[in-house]
């Protein structure tokens, strides 16, 4: 029998069960919550292409570069870039997942998916910090508000809009769009209206770097690096995407409009603006200004302004306006992307989740941190070393969905649930792996200027190529740890979590071997207690890994590796709220970016440093709270299966008391007038004569049926009585050959006799053979029933520790229903059955310590084994 468990029912915050605030973050979107139109969707996807970074990466490679490098390093970015967005906003649409669920069952594996998250969320809270520098920038020169402060204020505004999830970002996006675009286009078209040499100086500009003046292979390459970092805002469109409706043949035109322009085709838009940068940035440094002033969007859209307004104070105005909707739009998506893929992380390595609105808030603190580090600065350095993590990331997912997918390798699905996913899958952890280290060597130059050039597009190609090449050796194998299981129930109803109490649709549900229930995603997710058994059956629960596999890993404390995570997790999380803290004090009191003050500066590092070690105390103190909370759970798991196991220990033993008092009644009461009922049929029987064959025949069933009373009664006695059982070694061959010799000589001959144990057993002889033969008439009486004539089989054989006895038949079998209902007390098909027979064979085998196995099929036939352990065998 298998190993069941009682679950503790898992409480979550109370945002965390509110899906309008927890959007579905690691799960599948429900139909229920996909409540928008495609338009609506698409439109809030859209809405975050509103970024002025882009404006600042196309400045930045035209005035490197030149617009000979730059202008076709953008288009080629394009054209890239959709390419390898299309199949991840596919499947996200498709799936109604998110990148990380995607990326999971896409190549990398459950817990292998874990350092994707990590880029993903590195890049939300890098784009986080560059747009609200630019935000910061506005405020500046419209209110004067220093930045330091600027930058609180950028961070601070997006947190209630994006606490409130996707709901509150449809209404914003919805209300801002029409604004944003009508002040997004109306000063290029005064531009082009009342300047249309502008254009001429912006495709005639050379940049500063050496081989402006015309294509170059080197600068082109180095303009295309820094482009290539852009590939995971794919991520962020398909955080949005996975919230569209099913497709059906109503809205399939509007549907798949939705997953292309949304999708990939959102670099339709974002090239555009990277192109409206490179021309701004022309016309800036046109205007006499410095290149770094033509880097920062806001100058941009001054200089752009006035083409449009005379007063500069309506153009400053204009200017900030726009950009403080630009910030506030993207940010929102960058909050919200960042938000999930930290959830996504830290679930995974701590098995704990806070809650969305939690990792929002950490999102925004590491962003702000970045703000106050002046990661605008050093844009292009940033993106070109972030290009070639996230092109090997990409070219490993566009691999698996776009060619082994249709080549049949990889799952024609995408399987996002822990209890069916692998922990890591070679063909996307190495692909990445492998793509990331080679292009840093070549971005290192080690390889030559040329080569270290296109490191990000070789980062890509690399792991396109190895990710297929793994795919194929590997037959695509790592891809499911195990199969799916069909729960019970209406396919379109939805499924109670066994573990926290809610319903969730199917696609969001598992089957929990370890508990064997149904769980959501989520709780499959964070449980702890069940160390992946049902990926790996063979391993018992709560083996403890380091002692069991020897040698240096047994001197390891349990758990050693998975403690220094969680604790590395906290401890990076603490030190980032208080290097922010630290370092807003220090920018608050030097305002002036000119003038510094050393003693300030290393008052503050020396206070930083100070708290390194309480930070490191708290950490641990967390970490040992929480496990000793885990440990508490885990003792009250076990009181509770303890406490099951007596109750059901209590309500058998009540069974069986009122059984053995009902039958004490009965045969006090019954065997007399029975007894009596025999005597008289025997004695009619003696004076009837042989001609009157029809009372004979009449007097022969009433005395038939009064002995099926009798064995009845008996049985009832014998069920309800507790026995004493005396264990011998017995060599368990020669124990069925005697058996058999004693029964029915008629069923003796149907039977066909297989013994190979050769192995003896602990058993009580005199009750062995009452189980024994129990089952042999059931298999006679099954194929009795079935008018077949084939032999029963009766074999032993050993199998590892224990030692097997084996019934079969090729009788009528049992449906599902009656095999899970056979070793109830009273329970029986036969319309003569008393249904005692089964619950009394188990009761015999498990006092022996052994166990009842039944396998039947209705119309084929029935097995069943006692498994009894070995004589000397260790004890499990």
């Amino acid at each position: 029998m298998k190993n069941t468990h009682s679950p503790l029912l898992r409480s979550y915050h109370s945002w965390i069960a509110n899906e309008s605030l927890e959007d579905y973050s690691l799960r599948y979107a429900a139909r229920s919550f996909r409540k928008w139109s495609p338009f609506i969707i698409a439109n809030t996807a859209l809405g975050g292409i509103s970024f002025l970074a882009l404006e600042a990466i196309g400045a930045a490679i035209t005035l490197s570069h030149g617009f000979a490098n730059a202008f076709p390093a953008i288009l080629v970015a394009i054209v890239f870039i959709f390419i390898a967005s299309f199949p991840i906003a596919y499947y996200s649409s498709r799936y109604n997942i998110d990148m990380d669920l995607l990326t999971r069952g896409a190549g990398f594996g459950y817990i292998g998916s874990t350092i994707t998250s990590l880029v993903y969320a590195t890049f939300t809270f890098i784009f986080f910090a560059l747009e609200g520098a630019i935000m910061a920038q506005a405020l500046l020169l419209l209110a004067g508000i220093p930045l330091v402060v600027g930058y609180l204020i950028s961070s601070i505004v997006i947190i209630p809009i994006t606490f409130m999830g996707v709901t509150m970002i449809n209404r914003v996006q919805l209300v801002s769009q029409p604004v944003w675009v009508a002040m997004q286009l109306l000063p290029f078209a005064y531009i082009l209206y009342e300047d249309p040499e502008t254009i001429r100086r912006w495709t005639g500009f050379i940049g500063t770097q050496e081989g402006g003046s015309a294509f170059n292979i080197l600068s082109f390459g180095s303009a295309l690096g820094i482009l290539f970092a852009l590939s995971i805002q794919i991520g962020e469109q398909v955080d949005y995407l996975r919230f569209l409706p099913e497709e059906n043949r109503k809205n399939r035109s509007a549907w798949w409009a939705a997953v292309i322009l949304a999708g990939p085709g959102w670099i339709l838009v974002g090239g555009l603006k990277i192109l409206f940068g490179s021309f701004l940035a022309v016309l800036v440094i046109s205007a006499g200004q410095p290149k770094q002033t033509a880097l920062e969007p806001v100058h941009m859209y001054i200089q752009a302004y006035e083409y449009v307004f005379a007063d500069p104070g309506l153009v400053l105005a204009a200017a900030t306006i726009f950009v403080i909707i630009s910030q506030v739009k993207i940010n929102i998506t960058n909050a919200y992307a960042g938000s999930l893929a930290w959830s996504n992380f830290f679930s995974r390595v701590t098995l704990y989740h806070p809650g969305r609105v939690v990792w929002l808030l950490f999102n925004i603190m590491i962003s702000l941190l970045l703000m106050m580090l002046g990661v605008f600065d050093t844009l292009e350095v940033v993106l070109a070393i972030y290009s070639v993590i996230a092109a090997a990331w990409v070219g490993a997912i566009f691999a698996d969905l776009a060619i082994l997918k249709p080549l049949g390798i990889s799952p024609s699905f995408t399987e996002f649930k822990r209890a069916y996913l692998p922990d890591f899958n070679p063909v996307g952890c190495g692909a990445m792996a492998l793509a990331s280290l080679a292009a840093f060597f070549v971005f290192a130059g080690f390889f030559g200027e040329l080569a270290q050039a296109y490191a990000a597009p070789m980062a890509f190609f690399i792991a396109l190529l190895t990710a297929v090449l793994i795919g194929v050796l590997t037959g695509g194998r790592y891809y499911i740890a195990r199969p799916s299981v069909a729960l019970a129930g209406p396919g379109d109803a939805n499924v109670r979590c066994e573990l926290c109490g809610f319903e969730y649709e199917r696609p969001d549900m598992a089957h929990c071997t370890f508990y064997q229930r149904p769980v959501c995603s989520l709780c499959c997710s964070l449980e702890a207690h069940c160390h992946d058994m049902c990926k790996s059956p063979q391993v018992a629960v709560g083996t403890d890994f380091g002692t069991s596999t020897g040698g240096l890993r047994a001197k390891i404390a349990p758990n050693t590796f998975k403690r220094l995570v969680k604790a590395g997790g906290i401890f990076l999380a603490l030190s980032v709220v208080v290097a922010a803290a630290i370092l807003i004090t220090y920018r608050l009191i030097e305002p002036d970016p000119a003038s510094t003050h050393l003693d300030s500066s290393l008052i503050l590092f020396g206070v930083f440093l100070a708290l390194l070690p309480l930070l490191a105390v708290g950490t641990w103190w967390i970490v040992l709270s929480h496990e000793s909370r885990e440990l508490a759970e885990r003792d009250l798991l076990i009181s509770l299966e303890e406490l099951e196991k007596a109750q059901n220990d209590l309500a058998a033993n009540e069974r069986l008391a009122a059984i053995g008092e009902v039958t004490a009644t009965v045969s006090h009461e019954l065997r007399n007038p029975l007894g009596t009922l025999v005597n008289s049929a025997d004695l009619l029987r003696r004076s009837v004569t042989g001609t009157q064959a029809e009372t004979l025949g009449e007097l022969d069933r009433l005395q038939r049926n009064a002995w099926r009373c009798v064995k009845i009664i008996d049985d009832l006695l014998d069920f309800s009585r507790n026995y004493s059982f005396y264990a011998i070694e017995i060599e368990l061959d020669g124990w069925v050959t005697r058996a058999l010799a004693d029964i029915d000589p008629a069923l003796r001959a149907r039977i066909v006799v297989e013994l190979g144990s050769e192995s003896a057993v602990l058993a009580d002889s005199e009750r062995l053979r009452q189980a024994f033969v129990n089952i042999l008439n059931n298999a006679a009486q099954a194929c009795d029933l079935a008018t077949s004539d084939a032999p029963i089989r009766v074999a032993t054989f050993s199998e590892g520790d224990e030692v097997v006895l084996d019934v079969t038949d090729r009788g009528i079998g049992m449906t599902d229903d009656v095999r899970r209902r056979i070793f109830e007390p009273l329970f029986s098909t036969n319309a003569f059955g008393v249904g005692l027979g089964m619950p009394l064979v188990r009761r015999i085998i498990e006092h022996m310590g052994g166990t009842v196995r039944v396998t039947s099929e209705s119309g084929t036939g029935t097995t069943v084994q006692f498994r009894l352990p070995r004589a000397g065998a260790p004890e499990p």
